[in-house]
């Protein structure tokens, strides 16, 4: 692999940057957003409730794209209702295990999930201390009564509300590096 990939310490020497050529550097210092960082301080994202065995960590929303990320904790063995994506899902567990009632399958910390837009599903976990997972969602989610009748669509706006007013009610600040 030569170059390509991680090398220790010893075999490089020192660490440091590497100047790369790029003809457009003005523009993109311009137009371009440096990366965000958010760190594991509460200060930083708050765990806003979801219900009352739930929780979540807001960690970005980008309104360009109607995509938001956060990690969900559910406190203890519980449900997050009935739910339609109309956009794509990645997750990673965390903590716990939880799955679908609708697949056979369990996710537990490392396990990679993907959803697509258009099933109905129900996320459970049947753990007694919970779950957590880090979602990356893009689109909006319908949520459904155990009758199916439509309740709520929660895209990145609703999200973006649920972080603001909490964080208003609490008089915490506005963390601007949640948004892209």
């Amino acid at each position: 692999m030569g170059q390509l990939g991680a090398r220790t310490a010893a075999e490089v020497g020192a660490f440091r940057i590497v100047n790369v050529p790029e003809a457009h550097s003005a523009i993109i210092d311009k137009y371009v957003r440096p990366g965000s960082f958010v760190s594991t301080d509460e200060a930083e994202s708050p765990w806003v409730p979801f219900g009352d065995n739930a929780a979540i960590r807001h960690l970005a929303f980008d309104v360009r794209n109607n995509v938001y990320a956060n990690v969900l904790w559910i406190k203890s063995a519980g449900v997050i209702g009935t739910h339609k994506h109309r956009g794509m899902v990645w997750a990673i567990g965390l903590e716990g295990s939880f799955r679908y009632l609708e697949y056979d399958w369990v996710c537990r910390p490392g396990d990679f999930v993907t959803e697509f837009p258009g099933h109905a599903h129900t996320l459970v976990t049947d753990e007694p201390d919970g779950m957590k997972a880090f979602f990356w969602m893009q689109g909006a989610n319908e949520f459904y009564d155990e009758e199916g009748n439509f309740l709520e669509t929660l895209d990145v706006w609703w999200f973006i509300k649920h972080y603001e007013s909490y964080c208003e009610d609490h008089g915490l600040p506005i963390n601007r590096q949640l948004y892209l």
